[in-house]
């Protein structure tokens, strides 16, 4: 952290301390008592982030929270950023909407940080309202169909996100009033280039990046349809608005829909 203070650098970091998982794999609620399954605790995410947080504070390194999932998480760097600490952070899209009373037996509901409680959920909900959440990132993880065919004990973690992230926070946040499209545009496009510093805004002189989507086109989401290898998500057959039409990248259109 004093390294990257110095050259202005930003730490990303994955948040969870190993000797707290003691083998879990989903999240410590009731659904994983319920069912007979080895737990992750909330602290195992914010136990690092309150620690790394305090060094952040001492050091003035720019420090990235990747992917929370706890309300604990969300307070503790509300808190921190009222202290002038240098931090950002994300969560996924799908710990704004789902949560662990929406698993099921099935590798395409694994993913760490886990699904938490509904009680998480509506703290993250609240953490991008008030902007303590900077991002929404899918941390998308394209495994195979046979890595994520062994059940929620034994399937390997991760889903896929790029395809689905948008037109799901969309209908579910944007749609129910929840927040603007304006904001929903920040979290996935505005903040991380400001953080990460990534250029690409839409003016003179700037990279043409650009993603054209019909908002009031409505389909079910179709995992065989995917680009991506990768086909496990949660939102298998989800109704959902805002179809991508056309993508641009440096001013070349790089893919459109036929």
């Amino acid at each position: 952290m004093k390294a990257a203070a110095a050259q202005d650098c930003i730490i990303a970091a994955h948040c969870e301390d190993n000797r707290l998982l003691r083998g879990g794999y989903i999240h410590d609620g009731r659904y994983c008592a319920e069912h007979g399954h080895k737990g992750i605790c909330s602290e195992s995410e914010w136990g690092q982030i309150e620690r790394d947080l305090k060094l952040a504070e001492e050091t003035g390194c720019r420090y990235h929270v990747c992917h929370i999932s706890t309300a604990e998480s969300v307070q503790l760097i509300r808190e921190a950023k009222a202290r002038g600490v240098k931090v950002s952070c994300e969560t996924g899209p799908h710990y704004l909407v789902l949560c662990d009373e929406d698993l099921q037996e099935d590798g395409r509901f694994k993913m760490n940080p886990p699904l938490r409680s509904a009680t998480d959920r509506d703290a993250l909900i609240e953490g991008i309202k008030d902007g303590t959440i900077d991002v929404i990132a899918t941390d998308h993880a394209p495994h195979s169909a046979e890595e994520k065919s062994r059940g929620l004990s034994h399937s390997a973690m991760g889903i896929v996100g790029l395809e689905t992230a948008f037109a799901v926070l969309y209908t579910e946040l944007v749609r129910k009033g929840v927040i603007s499209l304006e904001k929903l545009s920040d979290l996935m496009c505005g903040a991380p280039r400001r953080i990460f510093g990534l250029g690409g805004a839409l003016k003179e002189g700037e990279p043409a990046d650009i993603t054209i989507i019909d908002l009031s086109s409505r389909y079910l989401i179709d995992s065989s349809e995917f680009l991506s290898m990768g086909k496990a998500t949660p939102f298998e057959g989800r109704e959902v608005y805002g179809r991508v039409k056309l993508t641009m990248k440096d001013g070349k259109i790089v893919w459109e829909e036929k």
